[in-house]
């Protein structure tokens, strides 16, 4: 019983230290994941699971280790942000794979990086001909950016010389049945008006699942009953 009281103990201790370390190497580390990124995830992610459940090992030398280890990682991380060769050999750097429209052998070859895997980065990126394409590299988090020839690029409104309107961020205004008031402030969203625009529809705030201002200043909302007779994904 004692030692698993001791493993819950240390299992919420191991979370919350990964949280706090998570949030001090910062959202682009997570989602990038570089080579030392991923590096450090995976020494940090088995120190962390051994300080869970191993209880044959002393829980303070494994936390040591968890610090040595976090503070390393944070160390490459301002490192990489302030010299760029650092950065370079840190976190290596992108790579093109296609220049021109011609598909570069050496360079894929060196990132071990294969045909198939290309045609299956270009589809998902809806091009299902090579040809289109005259540049695509290959990222630090191993995605593929792509620029298609010019030919093959979408029209825009610019290319009519059409007036657009300035559009703003999306505001939340409304989640899970509550109101967020913060995010009316910085709207500018009138909280009386908002509550007349629900009780136009005949709802309350608490029928409400979400509701958003939209980037062209319409109001969006989604009651928690949708009024759909057939609704596609019902089981």
């Amino acid at each position: 019983m004692n030692q698993m009281f001791e493993i819950v103990i240390r299992s919420v201790a191991s979370f919350g230290i990964m949280m706090v370390i998570a949030r001090i190497l910062g959202k682009a580390t997570i989602s990038q994941m570089t080579y030392h990124d991923f590096v450090a995830a995976i020494t940090l992610g088995a120190i962390t699971a051994n300080l869970a459940f191993n209880v044959k090992m002393n829980g303070w030398q494994l936390l040591v280790s968890l610090f040595i280890f976090g503070s390393i990682a944070y160390l490459f991380l301002i490192l990489a942000m302030k010299n760029r060769t650092i950065r370079k050999w840190i976190s290596g750097q992108p790579t093109i794979i296609i220049q021109e429209g011609q598909i570069l052998e050496n360079n894929m070859r060196k990132m071990k990086f294969t045909l198939d895997t290309l045609n299956q980065e270009l589809r998902e990126k809806n091009i299902f001909n090579i040809e289109e394409v005259e540049y695509a590299v290959l990222e630090l988090n191993g995605k593929l950016s792509v620029l298609r020839k010019e030919e093959y690029l979408p029209v825009t409104r610019k290319d009519f010389k059409m007036k657009s309107k300035k559009q703003s961020f999306p505001t939340e205004l409304i989640m899970d049945g509550e109101l967020i008031d913060d995010n009316l402030k910085l709207s500018d969203v009138n909280k009386e008006w908002l509550l007349q625009q629900v009780k136009k529809r005949g709802l309350t705030v608490k029928d409400i699942n979400y509701a958003v201002k939209s980037s062209n200043g319409h109001l969006f909302l989604d009651p928690y009953t949708d009024q759909i007779r057939h609704p596609i994904d019902k089981e």
